[in-house]
């Protein structure tokens, strides 16, 4: 069942007036310890969302390099799971098939809306579904490493990535979630096969639906939450993407 978010920062106050830099960043970062994702809205036209992603941290680049990646409907991707056309995407984590450490921040901002239905980006929490485990099952999946490899989409670019890491890895600045429904890598009977059907079952259940107004902007700590879509029809929707290291 989609739930509404609830962590919205508004970039003008009661007056109209735009929040400072001190009190934009003061209470995002609250909410964003808070909730795992803040939502952006009442952006102003002079708000720049690539300076605002730099002070987050350092860019990560996208599959084929570009720091800036657009997200639409792509020519030649409809028959793909990609994130370039217009069907729904499961619930996962962005960068399990990287070599290094995932991206800590994904920020997506809105060019152009979809009309009609569709199109929201849906969001979960995967800390208190980590609390609930055993010891023992915690540690499975610390110590297990898995293969991963890349999307269907993906590899129609050119780049068939595989790699290897544990679904859940410590480190010195927290956790890292590493999560995908179509694209862990394990035995029908392997412990990670019920996971994934816990944690989908879950994200069903719990997630958030974010729905953009045009010039909104959505953060959220890829450590933490798992994020998917929803199908849509129009498409000229456009959104805009950047990577943030830790």
């Amino acid at each position: 069942m989609a739930h509404s978010p609830i962590s919205i920062l508004s970039q003008l106050d009661f007056n109209g007036e735009p929040l400072t830099d001190e009190l934009l960043m003061k209470t995002f970062h609250q909410l964003m310890e808070e909730h795992g994702y803040v939502l952006m809205c009442n952006v102003p036209d002079e708000f720049d969302p690539v300076r605002f992603c730099r002070r987050l941290g350092r860019f990560v680049p996208n599959y084929t390099g570009a720091v800036v990646g657009d997200v639409r409907p792509e020519p030649g991707m409809d028959d793909v799971y990609h994130a370039g056309n217009t069907r729904p995407l499961t619930p996962h984590s962005e960068g399990y098939d990287f070599a290094v450490l995932p991206p800590r921040y994904i920020a997506l901002w809105c060019v152009t809306p979809a009309s009609g239905p569709g199109g929201e980006t849906t969001l979960a929490d995967t800390r208190p579904w980590v609390e609930a485990m055993s010891p023992e099952e915690r540690r499975t999946f610390e110590t297990n490493a898995y293969d991963w490899k890349t999307t269907e989409g993906v590899q129609r670019l050119g780049l068939d990535l595989k790699t290897r890491h544990p679904i859940l890895e410590e480190n010195e600045q927290g956790l890292v979630v590493r999560f995908s429904c179509n694209n862990l890598i394990r035995d029908d009977d392997d412990p990670a096969a019920e996971l994934q059907k816990r944690w989908h079952t879950a994200f069903d259940n719990e997630h958030v639906a974010v729905e953009y107004g045009e010039k909104d902007m959505l953060v959220w700590d890829n450590w933490r939450l798992l994020h998917a879509r929803n199908a849509f029809s129009d498409r000229s929707r456009h959104l805009r993407r950047i990577q943030i290291a830790a």
